[in-house]
């Protein structure tokens, strides 16, 4: 299964532009507890920020995490704002791991990087939790849920991140991003995301007031405590900013509108057989959690065309890696070809919000 291969962690090979040597020295010198031998181990998951497992010999297990090699997208692999959000996090009860340093010698490991404690706990690649009994997926489910709704309760001001974004017109300057994003990494023609392109800045929803969002609120983005359906750490911040919590919560329901294959989606599931709940329902509890009036077909629609649309970019943005020889993960590729499928499902979302009218 695809979730097998992502899971768990490698050998990190030999050569390369980290020196291991410099590596442990900076690590004993600014983060506690390393002591003895380091060894590194590189995740298999995620198509972004290299990220890998450092192992010392007394225990000590730290997460770093570093910009890829070569030639970036501007603003792109922003490992210095997911530093910053984790750390101001630390306040409150949003669940993060302990970050502990960043660093911007990129004589060290190629890069700029950050160093946080690691998690011990579960990782789910499959949303469907195949090898959990019903009454736990509805846990996991509503915890993802609850925590959610705690990230976009946070007050942002109080935890210093003010100017972690521009939060008016969010999904209007989104779009502009990630269609100049597009744009930098198009590899071939995607009629689909043309057209979005054109239609989205004549749809956006209406301004909402802001909240921290993470940016890829996924279940494989948490660890879940080792026997609990508790959230111990949410990870991946680099699409992190301040805007509209409805774009993040519909980006977060983009699962249960995607087949198992290609995209690990929930759409041709047996939801209620699983234990887990339905759009209407998630979506109902959101809303009640955070106090606000659920929406009608033709604004959540857009919110989804919004989201697909984004995530078609990401996943261009991927393949352009691919054709420069930058991609981080061995399934690459596999993820880049996805643009164009994922342009067409948000298309689907735009024509049917049109006719929500």
């Amino acid at each position: 299964m695809e979730a097998d291969r992502l899971a768990g962690t490698e050998p990190l090979a030999e050569g390369g532009r980290i020196d291991r040597q410099r590596l442990a020295g900076f690590l004993r010198d600014n983060v506690p507890g390393c002591s003895g031998e380091m060894t590194i181990e590189r995740f298999r998951g995620g198509q972004s920020n290299p990220t890998m497992l450092i192992s010392f010999e007394n225990g000590r297990k730290l997460v770093l995490r570093k910009k890829p090699d070569g030639t970036l997208l501007p603003s792109a692999h922003a490992v210095d704002r997911e530093f910053r959000v984790i750390k101001a996090l630390a306040e409150t009860d949003v669940p993060v791991p302990q970050a502990h340093v960043l660093c911007d010698d990129e004589s060290i490991v190629g890069a700029m990087f950050y160093v946080m404690d690691f998690a011990q706990g579960r990782s789910f690649w499959d949303p469907s939790l195949p090898d959990l009994p019903p009454a736990e997926r509805t846990a996991i489910f509503d915890e993802m849920n609850r925590t959610i709704a705690r990230l976009h309760s946070v007050d942002y001001l109080a935890i210093g991140l003010e100017t972690f974004g521009k939060p008016g017109n969010y999904i209007g300057r989104q779009v502009g991003r990630w269609s100049k994003q597009y744009r930098a990494s198009e590899t071939e023609t995607i009629e689909a995301m043309d057209r979005l392109i054109d239609w989205l800045p004549e749809n956006l929803p209406a301004d909402r007031p802001p909240a921290l969002l993470h940016g890829d609120f996924r279940l494989d983005n948490m660890i879940i405590h080792p026997t609990e359906p508790k959230v111990i750490a949410l990870l991946d911040w680099e699409l992190s900013t301040l805007g509209d919590p409805v774009a993040d919560f519909a980006y977060h329901m983009l699962t249960w509108h995607l087949p198992r294959k290609p995209y690990r989606g929930l759409a041709d599931h047996d939801l209620e057989a699983l234990g887990i709940p339905g759009i209407e329902q998630y979506r109902s509890t959101y809303f009640k959690r955070m106090g606000l009036e659920d929406i009608g077909p033709r604004e959540w629609n857009t919110y989804l065309a919004y989201s697909f649309f984004r995530v078609a970019a990401i996943r261009q943005g991927i393949m352009k890696r691919v054709v420069d020889g930058t991609a981080s993960s061995h399934f690459a590729q596999e993820a880049g070809k996805l643009a164009r499928p994922t342009a067409e499902l948000a298309l689907q979302f735009a024509e049917a919000a049109d006719r929500s009218r």
